[in-house]
């Protein structure tokens, strides 16, 4: 039985929500970042995100799709895996706050897997939204730097 275990991870850009939305909805500006894309993104639609740097490619199916608010997609397409919410919380200033959840971890696997996919998973939500920040605020490009 698969139990709802969620993961958040948050930071704070100082971009204005528009900003960062685009970043996310054009493939070229997501693959400055991320992921190269299929294309922009729409609801109710599937595409093909590709990491060229570690050889993966991932369909993700476009659950939800408010311009300058969110982004709910799943991963492995339109009945695949784990599905993520990108929620956008704009400050007074002209900062906003990215928040990522991503929910659908089997509780039911042994505790060390577990708790070795979590980690992994807040390291990935970590790197992204690092690399997002060094690319909207500073124009650096950090996408490819990790080393395993």
């Amino acid at each position: 039985m698969k139990n709802n275990l969620t993961n958040v991870t948050k930071i704070r850009i100082n971009k204005p929500a528009a900003d960062i939305f685009e970043a996310f909805a054009d493939p070229d500006k997501l693959a400055q970042f991320w992921f190269a894309g299929s294309g922009r993104l729409e609801q109710g639609k599937t595409f093909i995100w590709r990491y060229e740097e570690y050889n993966a490619e991932v369909p993700i199916y476009i659950v939800e799709f408010v311009e300058n608010e969110r982004i709910v997609y799943r991963w492995g397409g339109e009945d695949g895996g784990n599905l993520v919410t990108i929620k956008l919380h704009p400050e007074q200033s002209s900062a906003t706050v990215v928040e990522v959840t991503e929910q659908g971890f089997d509780a039911s696997t042994d505790n060390e897997q577990l708790r070795q996919e979590m980690i992994g998973n807040k390291e990935g939500w970590t790197y992204m939204l690092t690399c997002l920040k060094g690319y909207l605020e500073y124009g650096v490009k950090l996408r490819s730097s990790l080393v395993f």
